[in-house]
């Protein structure tokens, strides 16, 4: 018997199908990875495992030997389902024993520090992890805060561990600890659910991946059987080939960014390069190796203390954001939710809050017109899928969302595009189509940088690889004359 067996799983919300007679069988000890693109309805089968909602007549859910028609999220929860989302839900003024075994004042009410601290000790010892439990947990790194996650549902008797984008924010090292606690944590069998976008990590410890596409049922399949190119058909039904970029003579091209001997203490030094029109530059390298500080000096958010930037040949100081956006330059952040757009303010207000000069008449006053075609001509060319611009961007996936705020900044008209992981939280879909809009800039004269932490990314997508490290450039590589396995080797061999 398995485990977990979820038979004839389907949801509705206003009479649109989220999920449709979906199966998944669960074995103990069985990491399972959950893949689709956003909105193929990962999100909507979690919650109704863990409780939060109710499935539609006729489903079937076996946890052990109970038989459920629907789960409460108590029922759940004492059944040993626990989920880790992305933001991890814990609490950053207590301690890390406090956060582990916070469930005691729950169960118990008052509780001494010396249960607290040995239910949090017996936790951390079963997976060998290294941490200090009298340490805030704010002040401790995100994969450190993952690990109490792991914790605390292991405190709480976790039979299951759903893991939300478990390698979203952690580097190479740490994706490596956390899926070594992963083959721990399956060994003493406990099973796992995995829904992540870097599929390439999670299926190294998976034994199996369920797919799902728009809100159906693909298949699940034996890790064994399958590879990243398979799955990506399964998920899109799409064929995506990936070739690296022919290396055009940029010898004969203009040089548009120059970067002599840039300097920011403590967060990059020396940093000489250039960029010539059309070119894709990839900017890589561990978290922490100086990347988007670079990147937001580039963009007048800081001011480098010493070195030259040189537009067209020409020194130029950025005193702020809007010196930048003067010269041509744009910048889509990182973080989209919080710094990239407003959320909750409609498609068509955020792409054209950067030109509102140019859509306004002699009294200051938006015209509307003006406005609205502005906004809809980038809506049509970056294939933004929507229904109408009025609607706020939370409503949009994460991957329409990310093409709102590159819209945002082509209505610019830039002549230097800065995308810092333009691909985080994007299905394997959506990454193909943001890439193939940067190829589409980079064939019109835009000059780009963009920074990853994937491999692949850099190698296929870019016609020259930069690669960081504590605050320095270590290497530069072409990928037309080098290797996948060679990027990585410089990533990694500068590491320790």
């Amino acid at each position: 018997m398995a485990f977990i067996s979820m038979r004839h799983i389907s949801k509705t919300f206003h009479g649109i199908k989220a999920l449709n007679q979906v199966n998944l069988s669960l074995d103990y000890g069985e990491a399972l990875c959950l893949a689709g693109q956003n909105g193929c309805g990962k999100s909507t089968l979690i919650k109704i495992l863990s409780g939060v909602y109710q499935p539609d007549k006729g489903a079937e859910i076996q946890i052990g030997a109970t038989q459920y028609s629907k789960l409460t999220p108590e029922e759940s929860i004492d059944k040993g389902i626990q989920v880790i989302y992305q933001d991890l839900a814990l609490f950053p003024n207590l301690t890390v024993a406090e956060n582990i075994a916070i469930n005691l004042h729950r169960k118990f009410g008052w509780v001494s520090q010396d249960h607290i601290h040995q239910v949090a000790l017996t936790a951390i010892q079963s997976i060998n992890a290294n941490l200090d439990l009298n340490a805030i947990l704010e002040d401790l790194p995100i994969a450190q805060q993952q690990l109490v996650a792991i914790c605390r549902a292991l405190a709480q008797n976790a039979r299951l561990l759903i893991m939300d984008e478990p390698t979203a924010s952690l580097t190479a090292k740490e994706v490596k600890d956390l899926l070594d606690v992963v083959i721990k944590l399956k060994s003493k069998g406990i099973s796992i659910i995995f829904v992540s976008h870097k599929l390439q990590e999670v299926m190294s410890v998976s034994d199996s991946v369920l797919v799902l596409k728009d809100s159906n049922m693909v298949g699940q399949y034996p890790i064994r059987e399958m590879n990243e190119k398979r799955l990506g058909f399964l998920m899109t039904g799409l064929e995506i080939d990936y070739k690296r970029l022919d290396l055009p003579d940029f010898l004969q091209r203009k040089t548009v960014l120059e970067v002599r001997n840039l300097t920011l203490p403590h967060q990059y030094q020396e940093i000489n390069f250039s960029l010539r029109e059309g070119e894709i530059v990839a900017l890589t390298g561990l978290l922490g190796s100086g990347r988007t500080e670079l990147c937001l000096s580039l963009f007048g958010i800081t001011q480098p203390q010493s070195g030259d930037i040189l537009l067209n040949g020409e020194k130029v100081i950025f005193n702020t954001n809007r010196d930048a956006i003067a010269k041509g330059i744009a910048y889509v952040s990182e973080d989209r939710m919080h710094t990239g757009l407003i959320m909750a303010e409609s498609i068509h207000h955020n792409i054209i809050s950067t030109i509102f000069h140019k859509i306004t008449d002699k009294l200051q006053i938006i015209q509307s017109s003006k406005a609205y075609a502005s906004s809809q001509a980038l809506i049509d060319s970056l294939k933004i899928k929507v229904s109408d611009s009025d609607l706020p961007v939370n409503t949009l996936s994460g991957g329409n969302a990310q093409r709102v705020s590159i819209a945002k900044w082509l209505a610019i008209e830039p002549k230097i595009m800065i995308l810092d992981a333009p691909t985080i939280g994007v299905d394997i879909a959506n990454k193909e189509g943001i890439f193939q809009i940067i190829k589409s800039l980079a064939q019109q004269g835009i000059a780009v940088i963009f920074v990853t932490d994937e491999v692949e990314e850099a190698y296929y997508n870019s016609h020259r690889v930069i690669v960081m490290k504590k605050g320095r450039i270590v290497d530069e590589i072409l990928p037309a004359y080098s290797s996948e396995k060679s990027i990585a080797e410089v990533i990694y061999e500068n590491q320790q």
